[in-house]
């Protein structure tokens, strides 16, 4: 199978997006700009505001990705969430079941605790 050089530079982009020295800034970014996670918060629902949060995120994303815009966070962002949400649900689904303590499922998400903020926006 033949991979063309641009899809093997993207492949090496979204693995250092996901890398352990770049996530947990880029988490730590996203959790300080709560109308674009919070449901509750006032500027959620301000468009003006979420996009600068995500112009924001975008200064962050840039020097690992460079051709990266905001369709390209909103989709990481995306993923991360639903990701953890999926991680969240077997603990859930565990602690439902009646398991023992022992036997509740314990997540494999290296990042899983970082994005925990998002727990009651879900």
């Amino acid at each position: 199978m033949i991979v063309s050089a641009d899809r093997s530079n993207e492949d090496k982009m979204v693995d250092r997006f996901t890398a352990p020295d770049f996530l947990p800034n880029f988490i730590d970014k996203y959790r300080e700009m709560p109308c674009l996670w919070q449901v509750q918060c006032r500027d959620y629902s301000n468009k003006l505001k979420r996009k600068a949060a995500l112009e924001k995120q975008l200064e962050l994303v840039k020097p690992v990705y460079p051709t990266a815009d905001i369709t390209y966070l909103k989709d990481k962002i995306g993923s991360l969430r639903s990701t953890y949400n999926r991680e969240r649900k077997k603990v859930q689904d565990s602690l439902r079941s009646g398991a023992s303590a022992d036997d509740v499922y314990v997540p494999r998400l290296w990042y899983y605790n970082s994005l925990r903020f998002l727990s009651d926006q879900m």
